[in-house]
């Protein structure tokens, strides 16, 4: 057994000790916005020490090789939904873990509010400002408004080269241990001219796949097992243990009852929440736009606790995938399956099999099966598609 102790990146602010960026970065995206690539990359960075990163908390995503497109924020709300609004910093005035009663595992760090970094001047090259007034996000610190962090200065105007070193080192790691890594590190960048930022590389190790996954192809399935099965899909790997499916009939399906819809799902899922059941979600258009006319304009909300979801054409409208703005925003953070059903490209929906079964629960719009044995749902995301099985249908396997 080996012990590494690792100096805490860091600079003082007072009794504050924090890095002005810091991340975790993956040779592969698994849920690429269109004009990106998986083997393109993905990064998660913040202000401060990188506890909120690993935890899942706001943070901002890029992709090092396309810095400057969005990933998660399209518009002023989704700013405000997604951006970090506080940090995280090691208070090294706290007091001594030996006089801390049973040494609480996170002594010293506190979550100090932005105006703090402002005030510590580490938020103007990562800082922006929301304008109520406006109802816009300006980059930069020099207006009146609610600050954010989105990383401006660093991915757009060049204050340090983030993208770039992250894409090099991600590369170099890669082609290092032969497969797809994923790596941490942290930026001091400099607190006057003259001196160098400092980029520190803190760890790098193999990113973890369900490997399992990339050996099945559609068209190895036995047509008869198969519930869906789709050439555009996000994510990687199996989801186990999803007996419900809560679908949109699509015989009764009307564009102008879209909200009503909406409603009863979220109604349906809380219900399956509450029961400790995790769903598949079927039904037309986009899921969660804001456009009623163009899918099921539900909320995060309605629907948590899906493990994955199906979107399938409108009848008489084709309308592109959903990858914008918080909701997708909270499909690429829970990791959930997302799969894009279009006949034109040769994928398969059994509605006559749907149809045939008996439901639990049923309305005009909805219907709710549950079934004794799970579906078996596997995603590839470096071939992007993937295959939901129909309950008891093993997926078949190769090895090679």
């Amino acid at each position: 057994m080996a012990v590494i102790i690792q100096q805490v990146v860091g600079r003082l602010h007072g009794a504050h000790l924090y890095p002005d960026i810091v991340g975790v970065a993956r040779s592969l995206n698994f849920y690429p916005m269109p004009g990106m690539r998986p083997e393109d990359g993905v990064a998660s960075v913040v202000l401060g020490l990188g506890k909120s990163v690993v935890d899942g908390g706001r943070c901002m995503r890029f992709s090092p090789a396309h810095p400057r497109k969005p990933i998660q924020s399209f518009s002023p709300k989704d700013h405000l939904d997604n951006s970090q609004r506080a940090f995280l910093a090691l208070n090294t005035s706290a007091p001594r873990p030996d006089s801390t009663p049973q040494g609480i595992p996170e002594l010293g760090l506190e979550s100090l509010d932005l105006s703090e970094a402002e005030r510590h001047g580490t938020l103007h090259a990562v800082g922006s400002v929301y304008s109520p007034d406006a109802d816009a996000v300006y980059d930069g610190l020099s207006r009146r408004g609610i600050r954010l962090v989105t990383m401006a200065g660093v991915l757009k105007s060049g204050v340090f080269p983030l993208a770039e070193v992250v894409s090099l080192l991600l590369k170099a790691g890669s082609a290092g241990s032969a497969c797809p890594v994923e790596m941490e590190f942290a930026v001091n960048l400099s607190a006057s001219q003259g001196k160098p930022h400092e980029f520190a590389f803190l760890q790098i190790r193999p990113l973890v796949l369900g490997t399992d996954a990339q050996d099945i192809r559609i068209d190895d399935l036995d047509a008869p097992d198969v519930l869906c099965s789709a050439h555009s899909a996000l994510g990687n790997g199996f989801i186990h243990g999803v007996c419900d499916l809560v679908y949109v009939r699509m015989e009764n399906f009307e564009r102008g009852r879209a909200p009503a819809i909406a409603r009863e799902i979220g109604e349906l899922a809380a219900g399956l929440r509450k029961a400790g059941r995790p769903f598949l979600l079927l039904g037309p258009g986009r899921w969660g736009s804001a456009d009623p006319w163009l899918g099921i304009p539900v909320s995060w909300a309605d629907i948590a606790g899906v493990s994955c979801i199906i979107e399938t054409d409108l009848a008489d409208m084709h309308v592109d995938p959903s990858q914008g703005s918080h909701f997708f925003h909270n499909i690429m953070s829970f990791g959930i399956g997302y799969l894009t059903a279009d006949p034109r490209k040769g994928d398969t929906l059994d509605w006559q099999w749907l149809s045939s079964m008996p439901a639990v629960h049923e309305s005009g719009s909805l219907r709710h099966l549950e079934f004794s044995s799970a579906m078996e749902i596997a995603l590839n995301g470096l071939r992007s598609y993937g295959v939901v099985m129909k309950p008891g249908a093993p997926l078949p396997r190769r090895s090679s």
